[in-house]
């Protein structure tokens, strides 16, 4: 018999019991909802130690003009 087979003849037994006021996620809701929570939980704290690991020193811009031309460009007279 088929997983699909028994699940279509104990959804009619279910429906009959189902109080349509009252439904909760039940035992099998929170696990799951358990298990996504310690997942993201595991993901955070493995991202925060390899970004710890990271030593980022960032380049300088070769456009950029030198502090010390800088100074001495705006102090010297235009002709």
């Amino acid at each position: 018999m088929y997983a699909t087979q028994a699940l279509t003849h104990l959804v009619p037994l279910a429906a009959e019991e189902l109080d349509k006021n009252k439904v909760t996620p039940g035992v099998l809701g929170f696990l799951v909802f358990a298990a996504l929570a310690v997942g993201v939980w595991l993901l955070m704290k493995s991202m925060n130690r390899h970004m710890g690991k990271v030593d980022f020193v960032e380049a300088p811009d070769p456009d950029a003009v030198p502090d010390g031309t800088a100074a001495e460009a705006a102090a010297a007279p235009r002709t």
